[in-house]
């Protein structure tokens, strides 16, 4: 069985799970280093893994290495806030969910409603991935949308789901003052607010 525990960067979980959950967060400060191709390859092989509805595997993923071309779209697509702290990313990954699915015996695409929740499974597979391999990776919301589906040419029935910042972790004073102060591995709601068995209270 995989090692598990209960107390890792400060974190505590109500019961024993596998210590990646709790080593995995998501930093903005970055060191800089490379990423090498293969262990991107891995981390995305491991997104092209995840469960899906039907097996669709309604996900696409369109990433750049720092220094390479494509780097400067994909970090011209980022809010100016993201843009900041990417700059030293060795990696970003734009993460696109397909909208619709063909059911087996059907010759018709007919609307996916689980495509952004099955996008969802791929994203936790890449960041447990990378967390596994010493990497970190911070997803984030704070991008053009509509820009990116256009300029990355995905198709009109997809949706941009997120952007997600790939590196080597590095020390919280490679980061302004504000950003700095947050940099921590954030909580979680204790099991008993999000899990119940049976059914929610009913409302007052």
């Amino acid at each position: 069985m995989p090692d598990k525990q209960t107390n890792a960067h400060g974190r505590e979980a109500h019961h024993p799970v596998h210590a990646v959950f709790l080593e995995r967060w998501s930093p903005r400060a970055f060191t800089a280093e490379a990423i090498p191709e293969a262990t991107l390859a891995t981390i995305l092989e491991a997104g092209r893994w995840a469960p899906s509805s039907y097996n669709a595997q309604p996900w696409r993923f369109v990433y750049a290495r720092r220094g390479t071309p494509s780097w400067e779209r994909l970090l011209g697509l980022l809010a100016p806030f993201n843009q900041v702290w990417c700059r030293k990313a060795a990696t970003l990954i734009f993460v696109f969910s397909k909208t619709t699915f063909r059911a087996p015996g059907k010759d018709e695409d007919a609307p996916s409603r689980s495509h952004s929740f099955d996008a969802g499974a791929a994203w936790a597979n890449v960041a447990l991935q990378a967390t596994l391999l010493g990497w970190h990776a911070h997803a984030m919301l704070g991008f053009d949308h509509e820009r990116a589906l256009s300029e990355l040419n995905v198709g009109s029935n997809f949706r941009a789901e997120a952007a997600i910042a790939i590196g080597r972790r590095g020390e919280k004073t490679l980061l302004d003052e504000a950003l700095a102060a947050r940099e921590a591995p954030s909580g979680r709601l204790p099991l008993s607010e999000i899990a119940v068995e049976g059914a929610f209270p009913a409302p007052e």
